[in-house]
């Protein structure tokens, strides 16, 4: 299971964070997400631990608690959602067609 951790100080590292959470268990993994474009953190962070007893713990303590001058939002993390698949920028209106025409055949010169 994963920790979702919410509100983070955007300069919270994955060390910063490790730290804070072993007081409760065996840290296995921090993942801090990043802003593609920017490659900033996005101001959250996935943690797992090595056991469920010691997440628990963790949430308990550290959900509301505030810490690098933020309030902290801590809870177990839900499975990603499905997007809905889509073309790229035109969203889930349609692909536009192919060929010279551009995919309009009725007012086609060829």
């Amino acid at each position: 299971m994963s920790i979702y951790v919410g509100n983070l100080a955007y300069n919270a590292t994955e060390g910063d964070i490790t730290e804070v959470f072993s007081e409760y268990g065996a840290v296995s993994r921090v993942t801090v997400p990043t802003d593609r474009e920017t490659g900033r953190p996005r101001g959250f962070a996935f943690v797992e631990m090595e056991k469920e007893a010691d997440e628990d713990a963790a949430i308990e303590a550290l959900d509301g608690a505030e810490w690098m001058g933020r309030e902290l939002r801590v809870n177990k993390a839900r499975p990603k959602e499905k997007r809905a698949s889509g073309g790229g920028s035109r969203g889930n209106f349609g692909g536009g067609g192919g060929g010279r025409d551009g995919g309009n055949r009725e007012f086609s010169r060829w």
